[in-house]
């Protein structure tokens, strides 16, 4: 007997073996099989959205337009649902434990991109993703170099000759809009048109093919004449029956958040953290004023603060020499690995993209091999604003907040981050993610940097980056109040002045956004989350733990939701906030 009970541990042990031998033979098979449905997968994606696969570096699809049609949509519709019954079906204990975080990532984007189609519908409700798509699946292919000019070129005059039926699927889906959709393609149409008529020619002004040029000439004019035409549509008709409500409500906001973020969290949880930092924020932001000058409010001590600002046509240059520190900063500090020297390109917003953006991060897809400049756009003022809205303008650009801009989109924000996804371990990080990751990272970047000495306690600094969080955290607050109807739009405004310490124009700005972005709270949601990650991956580590560690971990793993990047670096999701 005891002979037997000596044996059974190494019996049981035999058999284990036996078990994990197995399922590390089993193992490669199923993941190949699992790698094989996502690389049908995603050619089914950008074969659908083509754009995106120019921007991602994967230039096959180059010479497609994106078709809104309601035959090619419902098709595209039952490929996903039928994705995701067979991603569903791999059994995620089959996978190795990168493919099993995978598996969740696509069928997390699926019910994403099925919510989006059939429930939040923005090919119904909003015009500017017309006027705007076809612009970008342009810009996609002037704005790097990728291959010559003539072949550019080609893929630029295949996608034109589809624009005119691109805008009659566009008449035919929309629907009732809300005002402030159609009033905001309306914005910003003028210059589309401009783009089109002055920027692209330009770009390709070198090519000496005469055929193709007369080519680009006539696939050009009737473009604009396209747009044109859709510019009356919009002023003539559809603007006269837009008369859609832009909030989406608690329970589609719930499930925005769910399937585009991971993020499981009752509304009035989340505003009740949203408030907290918020409040939190605003001490923080009046005990740094009061060292400035104690007898002023902080709307006198940011009045004070935008004063502080290059001149227009200083800010780029400025805002590059700001880069170079920041970037020295990091390597004596040991902030966080940077993969290359190559640093971004300082460059003004192109106009299309001017009407709703400050300023931004323009990176190379993941897959891009030849053309990997980065730039990072910066909104000056137009040549015909009145002074009083310039000033109002750049007093956003006041040196504090040029450099907490800086750092959130270029380093170690997103500009650092882009560099890492090219490093991620496969096809789906590389290519998915979400943005309560990759706009939490940058948000969460500006805190960390001053926190670790970056300005030498430089007050102004301080106060820029203070006011960016205060910016975000009126953005969380907003977007859930006014879409679940709680907060008005002029309410809304009236909240990023008072609560978010904003200019009235920028305000303005950010609730026009903020209608059709209602879940622009990612920022400081992921920021939250990765402050909190950190701190627990500290208690994880114990003496182990470095920063540099703890953020180069952290960005291997790409940009999914944060949840998964807690088990991956922690072993455990349940308690992201």
């Amino acid at each position: 007997m005891k002979k037997h009970i000596l044996l059974l541990p190494v019996i049981v042990f035999a058999l284990l073996l036996t078990f994990c031998m197995e399922k590390r033979a089993d193992t490669p098979s199923k993941n190949e099989a699992f790698n094989s449905l996502v690389d049908k997968f995603f050619d089914d994606t950008f074969t659908q959205y083509p754009t995106w696969a120019t921007f991602m570096g994967l230039h096959q699809y180059d010479t497609k337009l994106e078709d809104h049609s309601k035959a090619v949509r419902d098709s595209y519709i039952a490929k996903l649902k039928e994705y995701q019954k067979q991603f569903t079906a791999i059994e995620a204990k089959d996978l190795d434990e990168v493919a099993e975080i995978d598996r969740e990532l696509v069928i997390s984007h699926i019910k994403s991109q099925l919510f989006e189609l059939e429930e939040m519908r923005s090919w119904e409700r909003n015009p500017d993703i017309y006027s705007g798509g076809v612009t970008q699946s342009v810009f996609g292919l002037m704005s790097r170099e990728f291959a010559s000019a003539q072949e550019r070129l080609k893929a630029v005059i295949a996608r034109e000759q589809q624009v005119p039926k691109f805008f009659e699927t566009a008449r035919t889906n929309l629907k009732n809009p809300p005002k402030i959709f159609t009033e905001i393609a309306l914005e910003q149409i003028e210059g589309i048109i401009a783009f089109f008529e002055k920027d692209v020619p330009l770009a390709f002004k070198d090519v000496n093919d005469e055929k193709l040029k007369q080519k680009f000439t006539e696939s050009n004019s009737k473009t604009i004449e396209a747009l044109k035409s859709y510019e009356k549509f919009l002023k003539e008709d559809l603007l006269q029956r837009s008369n859609g409500d832009y909030k989406i409500g608690a329970e589609k906001y719930l499930k925005k958040l769910l399937y585009d973020e991971m993020v499981d969290i009752s509304l009035e949880r989340l505003l009740q953290l949203g408030y907290e930092n918020l409040r939190e924020n605003q001490e923080k932001f009046k005990e740094v004023g009061a060292k400035l000058d104690a007898s002023k409010t902080p709307s006198e001590i940011l009045a004070d603060l935008g004063k502080h600002h290059p001149a227009p046509e200083k800010l780029l240059d400025e805002t590059r020499s700001m880069l170079d520190g920041i970037k020295q900063f990091i390597v004596d500090h040991k902030i966080v690995t940077i993969p290359s020297p190559v640093p971004p390109i300082v460059k003004e917003t192109p106009p299309f993209m001017r009407a709703l953006t400050f300023a931004s991060m323009d990176t190379p897809g993941a897959y891009e091999t030849k053309a990997k400049e980065a730039y990072y756009n910066i909104t000056l003022p137009e040549a015909d604003w009145p002074k009083e809205r310039v000033e109002d303008h750049m007093a956003g650009f006041n040196y504090g907040t040029i450099a907490s801009t800086s750092i959130h989109e270029a380093y170690p924000g997103h500009y650092i981050q882009f560099l890492w996804v090219q490093k991620a371990p496969t096809k789906v990080r590389k290519i998915l993610g979400c943005s309560s990751n990759a706009e939490g990272w940058a948000h969460y970047t500006e805190q960390m940097m001053l926190d670790e000495g970056y300005g030498k306690e430089d007050l102004h600094l301080k106060l820029g980056q203070l006011q960016d969080a205060l910016l975000r955290n009126a953005r969380y607050i907003v977007g859930i109040e006014m879409h679940t109807g709680k907060m008005s739009y002029e309410e809304a405004i009236e909240f990023f002045v008072k609560e978010g310490y904003q200019s009235k124009a920028n305000a303005e700005r950010e609730v026009k956004r903020g209608t059709s972005d209602p879940t622009y709270l990612v920022y400081t949601l992921g920021k939250l989350q990765i402050l909190k990650l950190r701190e627990d991956y500290k208690k994880v580590r114990g003496e182990k733990f470095s920063l540099q560690d703890f953020h180069d971990t952290f960005l291997k793993q790409g940009f999914p939701p944060i949840k998964l990047i807690r088990r991956i670096m922690i072993g455990d999701e349940s308690s992201v906030l």
